[in-house]
């Protein structure tokens, strides 16, 4: 119901106290479409795509999201899509079934220790994922926040440490908490620096 999703946001604005009414709002109260309009709002308002604890989130540098492109907007990513498969799977089932010489897999999990993610990803989830790197046929990157259980379960693969700065805290004055994130590869790369 495209048209109706679209109609939900005809004179709707950025503002926090409706971010805010709407993160107070039972999803089970609303019906299929006010639900979708409820959860793209808070999505496209909240600061770093959190599903929980999110806030609300503004930037200086440029506008507010444009409510009015949200049909564009979509079909933007459908057209990025066109050609995906689209599977409902663990991660594992799904890097299984997917698996060739020829694939390459990005994995990004919830960062170990982490709040916000709204899941459950326990420690043996890790293990499984070096386990798959291990005997898979495919190349594999991992993204992840650099912790001492993260390096241990990988032990054995390449690592690239990178320096993220996060601008979380302390908008306002500009500060910014430098935190590592590790890059964990089960080939060796020829020249990192042009993967990204």
């Amino acid at each position: 119901h495209l048209e109706e999703f679209v109609r939900q946001f005809k004179w709707a604005l950025s503002s926090r106290q409706i971010f805010e009414w709407q993160k107070m709002t039972r999803p089970e109260t609303l019906t299929d479409i006010q639900r979708a309009t409820r959860f793209f709002y808070l999505q496209q308002h909240a600061f770093g795509g959190k599903v929980t604890g999110q806030t609300f989130g503004t930037a200086t540098t440029g506008p507010a999201i444009n409510l009015l492109r949200i049909e564009e907007n979509l079909s933007t990513a459908w057209q990025r899509l066109a050609g995906t498969y689209v599977e409902n799977l663990s991660w594992l089932d799904c890097a299984e079934r997917y698996d060739r010489a020829h694939t390459f897999f990005y994995m990004d999990p919830p960062y170990w220790q982490t709040a916000g993610y709204g899941l459950d990803f326990p420690f043996e989830e890790y293990e499984r994922m070096a386990d798959f790197m291990r005997r898979c046929k495919g190349k594999v990157m991992v993204s992840i926040n650099d912790h001492p259980d993260i390096r241990r379960v990988f032990e054995g693969f390449h690592f690239e440490t990178l320096d993220i700065r996060y601008t979380t805290n302390n908008q306002r004055q500009g500060k910014a908490e430098v935190t590592g994130e590790l890059v964990i590869m089960n080939w060796e790369p020829l020249v990192f620096g042009g993967l990204f």
